[in-house]
């Protein structure tokens, strides 16, 4: 019995929840990707035109960006290549396909349903299948991003489970300036990781500049990154499936 109410209880495993619309989510943003290995041609803007005009009904507006990575050495730092990234924006710029040359990713900051966001993969992981054609995936990744603040932060022991709420129950919970957890847990069902981080955060700070944008105020930041490391080929049907499961795992844990 008590087997059976630890494996009820834990979100990591067992049949998702019911989604529930809410008004005021704090959803932040909501991300899909799925990584590849290199390919060089993506860096240019004819290789590239098949896939934009196979999207560019929803994405309209295209604007390109430049990153520099950086390799640690066992004695320094050195500067990777410089690589184009291409942006697909919707009229609103709601919603943004990322093409680089080793990874396509989809991202919005005006999340509808699970549904709505499955489907707008499919399609561009379809644009990606038929114009790009990489031969096989290395990783496949799905983020939800929350920030509470306001008035609600105030009641985030109230909103939150006691065992991930940690240090702000307790008595210096109104000392504390920043105090991020990070976990991560293993998806036995889907052969796959949960990485987790929450925790308050100052003003005008971030634990990831890349896709957490800094606010004038305290926050209260859950992240949580569902994501599969492994080398198989480019099913779309797969990958979708795949994505599935970790938005049904991502919306209930672990708060």
């Amino acid at each position: 019995m008590e087997k059976r109410l630890k494996e009820f209880t834990s979100p990591l495993v067992g049949p998702p929840p019911t989604e529930v619309p809410l008004p005021k989510a704090p959803l932040l943003r909501v991300i899909g990707q799925v990584r590849f290995p290199l390919i060089a041609s993506i860096e240019t803007q004819h290789f590239i035109g098949g896939f934009q005009e196979a999207i560019r009904s929803e994405y309209p507006v295209l604007r390109t960006e430049q990153s520099r990575g950086v390799i640690f050495g066992p004695e320094k730092v050195v500067e990777a290549r410089m690589n184009s990234i291409w942006r697909f924006h919707d009229a609103q710029e709601d919603w943004r396909i990322s093409l680089a040359p080793d990874f396509l990713a989809i991202e919005t900051t005006r999340y509808n349903s699970r549904k709505d966001f499955l489907s707008r993969f499919e399609r561009v992981l379809n644009a990606l299948k038929n114009h790009i054609n990489p031969a096989v995936i290395d990783r496949l990744g799905v983020r939800y991003i929350d920030r509470v603040t306001g008035p609600p932060l105030d009641s985030i022991v109230d909103l939150v489970r006691p065992e991930v709420v940690g240090i702000l129950a307790t008595d210096i919970a109104s000392a504390a300036v920043h105090s991020v957890t990070e976990c991560l847990f293993e998806l036995p069902d889907e052969e796959a990781f949960l990485k987790a981080r929450w925790g308050i955060v100052p003003p005008n700070a971030t634990v990831d500049p890349a896709a957490i944008e800094p606010i004038e105020e305290r926050s209260w930041l859950l992240d949580l990154d569902a994501f599969r490391s492994a080398k198989r080929d480019l099913n779309v049907a797969a990958v979708l499936c795949e994505t599935k499961a970790f938005t049904e795992v991502t919306v209930q844990s672990p708060g």
